[in-house]
């Protein structure tokens, strides 16, 4: 398969909308088209899969195993099939880590991968100036390939002109493979973990339509598809999954609420022989009472508290799964919902499963961001004491009360500072605000 990276030298360059513009071209011309993610954004991924009709898949260098990640890469390189692959904030960006390890940027992937780099760059404040930040990217570091260059946000014909004759005079071996007009930029819209979701977009194929429209009309597409190579072979690796096996059968929520969970998690679950229900809390569904093991992802359970409060049935049926002896873990926002309470952005507070004695709340957000590294305090759900993951958090709740309770992990950030205790536990019921990537 051939394959190519948008990236960009800054975040709000227009890689979301360069990609989404490719991948429904490219779908809606016949080719056989997929995707991927850099880093471990859920929200992008699902933009992707609409505009291709494909699952998207995350490639994360710095959570994942080399295995996790080369099985990722086997899962998006079918026959003949072109991978569109977005990066994640600037191209060298990634976490603070020692001299020679792996940041988990877009570098690293287009190293390991093999894929060539397009970079997007916001040219609405620069003229020639923006061959000097195209050359700087391109030599910046030797074995890194910056095959083509799109300027996004360019005022008009003469702006475009002359954004193309400085790169000529001095980057001719990088083409301009377009110049996308500023008076057509389109925007989707945002809230506090970033893009509103795929699934709540009012009109989101009339965006991605759009976008296409756009890429097809300013980008050389024949041009762009030459200059994709293939990626290095990855070889399939049988492993552990991602995550230690919660049951047999998983109930899994995911609604607009909980829809924050990563393919080649329960794919790894698959694998190892579960069986996956997945059920709506929204709808007021209850996980099936023949499973042992329940799984709240992560997502927006701040927007519907009110909602998830008076779903008297979902919550019963937690309580009685818990009851029942089936494991149960949260993470993020399904920690929230298994707590006592969450408060949400006007201050109205909201009982939620009280599993666990944590309450929450949005009426004074704080971010919390970063890569992190846990093990487990104890023996439990989640494996053996010491069991070590790594994941991220990305949050704005706060915790307002926490009582007693055994706390689930030890946790510390990408560059080995201590961050304290994480989560909590009692029995077979757990959660966190750290959504897990991999198993070290």
């Amino acid at each position: 398969m051939n394959g190519v990276i948008i990236a960009a030298p800054a975040s709000g360059s227009g890689k979301t909308l360069v990609t989404l513009g490719l991948l429904r071209h490219l779908a809606g011309t016949g080719n056989d088209v997929v995707s991927a993610k850099i880093g471990p954004d859920y929200i992008d991924p699902a933009f992707h899969a609409a505009a291709s009709g494909r699952p998207c898949r995350n490639l994360d260098a710095w959570a994942m195993r080399p295995e996790t990640l080369s099985n990722q890469l086997t899962a998006v390189s079918t026959p003949d099939s072109l991978v569109v692959c977005e990066g994640v904030m600037g191209l060298f960006d990634g976490a603070r880590v020692p001299p020679g390890a792996l940041s988990g940027s877009t570098a690293d992937v287009a190293r390991l991968s093999g894929w060539p780099v397009v970079l997007v760059v916001d040219a609405r404040a620069q003229a020639a100036s923006a061959a000097a930040v195209v050359r700087g990217f391109a030599t910046h570091q030797a074995e890194l390939t910056i095959a083509g260059v799109i300027f996004n946000r360019v005022g008009g014909e003469a702006h475009a002109a002359i954004l193309r004759q400085a790169c000529s005079d001095s980057l001719p071996d990088i083409p301009v493979l377009g110049c996308l007009p500023r008076g057509a930029e389109m925007q989707l819209p945002s809230r506090h973990l970033g893009l509103v979701q795929a699934l709540e977009h009012p009109d989101l194929e009339t965006f991605i339509d759009g976008a296409a429209a756009l890429v097809g009309e300013h980008i050389d597409i024949p041009q762009l598809r030459g200059l994709m190579r293939a990626g290095k072979t990855a070889i399939p690796t049988p492993g552990q999954p991602a995550l230690p096996v919660l049951g047999q059968r998983i109930a899994v929520a995911r609604d607009a609420a909980f829809a924050f969970s990563y393919p080649h998690v329960l794919d790894g679950w698959r694998e190892a022989g579960c069986e996956i229900d997945f059920f709506s809390p929204l709808a007021n569904e209850a996980p099936n009472p023949a499973s042992d093991a329940v799984y709240l992802p992560g997502g927006y359970p701040e927007l519907h508290a009110a909602q998830l409060a008076a779903n008297a049935m979902f919550l019963k049926g937690l309580g009685s799964a818990a009851e029942n002896g089936a494991a149960v873990f949260g993470e993020c926002g399904g920690y929230m919902v298994l707590g006592r309470s969450l408060t949400d952005g006007s201050g109205d507070a909201h009982a939620m499963a009280g599993l666990l004695p944590v309450e929450t709340s949005f009426a004074a957000p704080g971010l919390t961001l970063g890569y992190r590294q846990a093990a487990c305090v104890s023996d439990g759900l989640l494996g053996a004491k010491g069991m070590a993951f790594r994941g991220h958090e990305f949050h704005y709740a706060k915790v307002v009360s926490e009582a007693d309770a055994e706390p689930l992990f030890t946790s510390t950030d990408a560059a080995d500072n201590a961050l304290g205790h994480a989560g909590q536990r009692i029995g077979k019921v757990a959660g966190s605000f750290i959504h897990l990537v991999d198993r070290t």
